[in-house]
C-alpha cells in the first residue's frame, strides 16, 4: 500500500472547524479510519492585548486551510472533496499534491525524532520561540509529538505549556 500524505484542503473562511468535524464525523460513518489517519485546523497561540489586558489566544495559522493525512484514492479524494465548506485541495487542476517533508517540519506537524536528554521532573531552559528564555519543569513528554509540558510562570500563576524537544535544553 501507498504512503500516506498530508494535503491541503481549502474551505470558505471560517467553515475549518467545521469541515474539520464534517471530515471526522464521515470518516467514523464509512469507516475511513485507515485511509483518512487525521484532519487538522493548524492553531499557534498569540499574544492579543484587548482593554490594556495581555492574553495568550489561538488563532488559525491558515485561515481557509484545513491539513488532512490520509492515503490517497478515489474514496478518500471523493469523500473529502464533496464535504460541505470544501473548494477543493490544493494543486494544479483537480490533482492534489501533497506536501514534503520540508514543509510539513517548518509546520511542526513532522519533524526528525530527536533524541533528548532531560526526563519527566528535570528543570529545562526554552531556547527558542516565544518562550525563549523561560525556565520551567517537564510535566509531560510525548515522544510521538516530540513535545514537552512544562510550567511556566504567567501572571503569577503555574500555568502548563507545550514546547517542542528542539527548542528546550536541560538545565546543568
Amino acid at each position: 500500500m501507498a504512503e500516506a500524505n498530508w494535503y491541503v484542503v481549502h474551505t470558505y473562511s471560517g467553515y475549518e472547524n467545521k469541515v474539520k468535524a464534517n471530515i471526522d464525523k464521515t470518516i467514523a460513518n464509512r469507516h475511513l479510519e485507515e485511509q483518512i489517519l487525521e484532519v487538522r485546523v493548524p492553531m499557534e497561540e498569540v499574544e492579543e492585548i484587548k482593554n490594556g489586558v495581555r492574553k495568550q489566544v489561538q488563532k488559525k495559522m491558515f485561515p481557509g486551510y484545513v491539513l488532512i493525512n490520509m492515503f490517497m484514492n478515489d474514496d478518500t479524494w471523493y469523500v473529502v472533496r464533496n464535504t460541505r465548506g470544501v473548494t477543493g485541495f490544493v494543486g494544479p487542476g483537480s490533482k492534489p499534491v501533497p506536501l514534503t517533508d520540508a514543509e510539513m517540519r517548518t509546520l511542526g506537524i513532522k519533524s526528525d525524532n530527536i533524541v533528548v536528554d532531560f526526563e519527566e521532573g528535570d528543570s529545562v531552559v526554552v531556547i527558542g520561540g516565544v518562550w525563549k528564555d523561560t525556565i520551567g519543569v517537564i510535566q509531560r513528554m510525548d515522544q510521538g509529538k516530540q513535545i514537552c509540558t512544562i510550567n511556566v510562570e504567567l501572571f503569577g500563576r503555574e500555568t502548563p505549556v507545550e514546547i517542542s524537544f528542539s527548542d528546550v535544553k536541560k538545565m546543568n
